[in-house]
C-alpha cells in the first residue's frame, strides 16, 4: 500500500549538546554484545522493529543476517532489565567522523518506564566515546511515536525533514513469523 510517510532527520554536532536523563532502577543494565551473533541481530530487529514496520530486514535470511553482524563498523548494545532483552542501539561508525545510531528502541512491554531516556543517553556518549564529530539519526512518522520526542529530548536537533508518497507493506512485520 502507499502511504504519506514523514523522515526526520536529527543530528548532535558536540558532546555538551547532550541533555542526559537516568533512571535508577535495580536490575538495568546497558552492556555491549561483543561477539557478532546473526540470531541476536534478529531477534532484537524483529523485537523492538516489528510493531513499527522495521520491514527492510524483517524476511532476512540467516545468511544475510550472519554477514550483517560480522561488520566491524557495527556496534551494538542491549538493556537488560533483571536479566531480560529490554531494548537496545547500534551504532554505525561512518566516514569523516560520523556515528549514526542505525538502530535505537525498546521492547514493548518495557515502555513507559523511563527506559528510552536513559538507553538514548547511554547510546549518544557511546557515539562520542567511539571518536564521534557529529551523531546522527533518522525516524520517521511510523516509527514509535515517543521516538522523535526522545531524540530532541537529549539535545539532538532536526536538520532535514521530507515528505513522501512510500510504498509499505499493509502491516507490520510483526514479532515473528505467524505472530
Amino acid at each position: 500500500m502507499q502511504a504519506e510517510v514523514t523522515t526526520y532527520y536529527l543530528e548532535m554536532r558536540d558532546p555538551s549538546e547532550l541533555r542526559p536523563k537516568r533512571v535508577q532502577m535495580e536490575g538495568f543494565l546497558v552492556m555491549k554484545a561483543e561477539i557478532p551473533c546473526a540470531e541476536l541481530q534478529h531477534f532484537l530487529y524483529r523485537s523492538v522493529g516489528g510493531k513499527w514496520y522495521w520491514y527492510e530486514k524483517a524476511h532476512w535470511s540467516y545468511r544475510q543476517w550472519w554477514e550483517y553482524a560480522q561488520n566491524p563498523h557495527l556496534h551494538t548494545w542491549v538493556a537488560y532489565l533483571r536479566g531480560t532483552p529490554a531494548g537496545y542501539f547500534q551504532l554505525e561508525v561512518q566516514p569523516e567522523g560520523n556515528v549514526q545510531i542505525a538502530y535505537f528502541g525498546l521492547l514493548e512491554q518495557f515502555g513507559g518506564m523511563g527506559l528510552g531516556g536513559h538507553l538514548l543517553t547511554c547510546a549518544l556518549e557511546e557515539a562520542w566515546r567511539l571518536g564521534a564529530r557529529r551523531v546522527w539519526v533518522h525516524t520517521c512518522s511510523l516509527d514509535h511515536p515517543a521516538a522523535l520526542a526522545n531524540y530532541q529530548a537529549r539535545g539532538m536537533q532536526l536538520y532535514h525533514t521530507e515528505t513522501a508518497l512510500t510504498e509499505i507493506p499493509d502491516q507490520t512485520p510483526g514479532l515473528w513469523e505467524g505472530a
